[in-house]
């Protein structure tokens, strides 16, 4: 009978839904940027790091999403701050750095070494990755427009990682997405960065234990 017994709690057991892993449980998402990730000009929880967390509880995927963008930053800061980013361990990261470069007409082949530099170290962390691109106003030039948009997509292929060229690319014609910065996106503008990610992150995810 007590043999029985334990058969029978043990199998209910397995029947049990699982529990939902706590927030330190779960494997973290981080999003590494400048200001387009840290949210600058945004109330805290707008900026498209916490859209994106929001999006990812909706769809049932359990990452803990990691805010580290860093308004100003660089390519370079980019490298300097990888240590910083491996030491949380994440599975996930969002690149999302060139447009300051860019903006002070860094040379290309600079913000390139950078970001390959940051790629590959996450890549010898065995981190998955995600980049972002970003493109630049019209009056820089068409030659370096086209030279800088180029990096993010030869890296991509030079990588193997997935890619979203332009991060903007689908809130571009939509009223109200923009500040009148003309550069940082609003909360709506953070939310559809959220969706234009979700179906090139999605692949990366994994869902359960």
């Amino acid at each position: 009978m007590d043999v029985r017994r334990t058969v029978l709690v043990a199998c209910c057991l397995l029947l049990l839904p699982a529990e939902p892993l706590s927030a330190a449980d779960r494997p973290i998402l981080l999003c590494y940027g400048d200001s387009i990730t840290a949210g600058l000009g945004l109330p805290d929880g707008q900026a498209y790091p916490e859209q994106l967390q929001k999006l990812l509880d909706e769809r049932g995927y359990a990452y803990k999403v990691i805010n580290q963008g860093t308004s100003g930053a660089t390519t370079k800061d980019a490298v300097a701050g990888l240590p910083n980013v491996l030491r949380l361990h994440p599975a996930i990261v969002i690149v999302e750095f060139g447009g300051n470069d860019g903006l002070r007409g860094l040379p290309v082949d600079q913000t390139r070494s950078n970001l390959d530099q940051v790629l590959a170290g996450l890549e010898k962390a065995h981190v998955k990755i995600l980049l972002a691109g970003i493109t630049l106003p019209p009056d820089y030039g068409q030659d370096y427009i086209q030279s800088f948009d180029k990096i993010f997509r030869d890296l991509a292929a030079k990588h193997h990682i997935a890619v979203v060229p332009m991060l903007y690319k689908d809130l571009i014609h939509v009223p109200e997405t923009i500040q009148s910065d003309g550069i940082h996106p609003t909360a709506k503008g953070s939310t559809i960065i959220a969706s234009t990610l979700f179906p090139v992150l999605k692949p990366l995810l994994r869902k359960g234990p």
